[in-house]
């Protein structure tokens, strides 16, 4: 269930990126859709816990249906985006000895801020606005799974 709703809300989120259209901020461009990517971040751990590292694999499928029905460009930035933060949560899990909580707080610091500049720049949406806007959202999200693990 968590990830087919994780699958969902990637093409979800990615359609946002390209009907809603921005806010202009004295900051830059504000995408709305920066507000529910943290629902993301909160749905991609939960489908982890069901499908370990193999979560790439629902992002990939993710990836495809984006590509068909959003925007490939935007298929690809978001593709990029998920990869390295997932190589950097694969790290941080597999090298530390931390706490479940510990380092889901860990590795969010590291990877939140460069799936936020990987996707923002590579789709063309990075300002100022969005890039803020977006990683306050994900460290909601993350603060959210983190409270309810302990």
């Amino acid at each position: 269930m968590w990830t087919i709703t994780y699958i969902l809300s990637i093409v979800l989120v990615n359609w946002l990126f390209v009907v809603v259209p921005p806010l202009s901020t004295p900051f830059g461009d504000l995408y709305m859709a920066t507000l529910a990517v943290g629902a993301v971040f909160v749905l991609r751990d939960y489908a982890q816990r069901e499908l370990g590292h193999k979560v790439l694999l629902a992002t990939l499928i993710a990836g495809i249906i984006t590509w068909y029905m959003v925007d490939p460009y935007l298929a690809l930035a978001s593709l990029t985006a998920f990869a390295i933060s997932e190589a950097a949560d694969w790290a941080i899990y597999s090298f530390t000895k931390r706490p479940l909580q510990s380092r889901i707080l860990m590795s969010s610091l590291i990877s939140v801020p460069l799936d936020t500049v990987a996707f923002l720049s590579l789709a063309g949406f990075l300002t100022f606005a969005s890039f803020s806007t977006e990683v306050l959202s994900k460290a909601l999200g993350v603060l959210i799974v983190w409270s309810l693990l302990r």
